[in-house]
C-alpha cells in the first residue's frame, strides 16, 4: 500500500506549492467557463483605469492567459520553489512568494506610470494601457528563481532549450538581463518584462534583509 501511495506525484510537494498549483489551475478552469469577465474583475489594471480595484494586486497573480502560460509558470514554481519551501518552511515561503508577487506588480505599475508621462492624454496608446489587464504569477516566479539562485548558486541546471548546463547563479543573471533588455527595448510582445524584473529585485531585497537580521541561516 505504501508503495503505491508514494507514487502519487503530489506526495512530495510541500503544502504551499501544492495549494498554489491547485488554485492557479482552478482559476484558469474558471476563466474558461466564465469568460473574459474574469480578466475584467481579477486582472491587474493600471490604477487610472475605470476597471482598477486594489485587490487586483493579489488576484492577478492567480490568473493566466492560457494553458501554456499556466504550465510554464507552475512548472518553474514546482522545480525551483520546492527547495525554497523545504529550507524556509511553509510560512516564510508563502510570505516570500506573495511579497515578490506584490513587489513585481508595484514595479510594473511604476514603470507604466513613467511611460504614461510621455503619452498624450486620450491617445490610443494611453487608452490601451488603461484597458489592458496584466495577469500571471510570473513576477512571483521570477522571485522564486532569484531566491533559488541565491540559496543554491552552484547547483547545475541542465537546460532543454538551449541544451546546455549552467550554474543556477548564471541562469538567474541571464534571465534578469533578458528581462531588462526586453523591457527597455519594448520587444517580446505583451509580456510584462518589468514585472519579472521587479519580482527579482524584491526577492533580492527581502533575502538580503533576512540575512542582515540573522533571521535565516544559509
Amino acid at each position: 500500500m505504501n508503495y503505491y501511495q508514494n507514487r502519487n506525484p503530489l506526495a512530495n510537494i510541500p503544502p504551499v506549492i501544492k495549494n498554489l498549483l491547485m488554485i492557479n489551475a482552478v482559476m484558469l478552469f474558471a476563466t474558461y467557463v466564465i469568460g473574459d469577465a474574469m480578466y475584467e474583475k481579477l486582472g491587474l489594471f493600471y490604477p487610472a483605469s475605470p476597471f482598477f480595484r486594489p485587490y487586483q494586486y493579489i488576484s492577478h497573480m492567480f490568473m493566466h492567459g492560457n494553458l501554456m502560460h499556466l504550465f510554464f509558470n507552475m512548472y518553474a514554481l514546482w522545480i525551483f520553489g520546492c527547495a525554497l519551501e523545504y529550507v524556509w518552511g511553509s510560512k516564510r515561503f508563502l510570505l516570500f512568494y506573495m511579497a515578490t508577487g506584490l513587489g513585481a506588480a508595484a514595479f510594473h505599475t511604476f514603470v507604466l506610470w513613467l511611460t504614461s508621462l510621455s503619452m498624450p492624454a486620450f491617445s490610443l496608446s494611453y487608452h490601451q494601457m488603461l484597458m489592458t489587464p496584466t495577469v500571471g504569477a510570473s513576477g512571483a516566479i521570477y522571485g522564486v528563481l532569484l531566491g533559488y539562485g541565491m540559496l543554491f548558486p552552484n547547483n547545475v541546471l541542465q537546460l532543454i532549450f538551449p541544451p546546455v548546463a549552467l550554474k543556477a547563479k548564471w541562469f538567474v543573471l541571464i534571465l534578469g538581463a533578458l528581462a531588462l533588455l526586453l523591457g527597455v527595448t519594448g520587444r517580446g510582445g505583451n509580456v510584462a518584462h518589468f514585472a519579472h524584473l521587479g519580482g527579482m529585485i524584491f526577492a533580492y531585497l527581502l533575502i538580503r534583509g533576512w540575512r542582515n537580521k540573522n533571521r535565516m541561516y544559509f
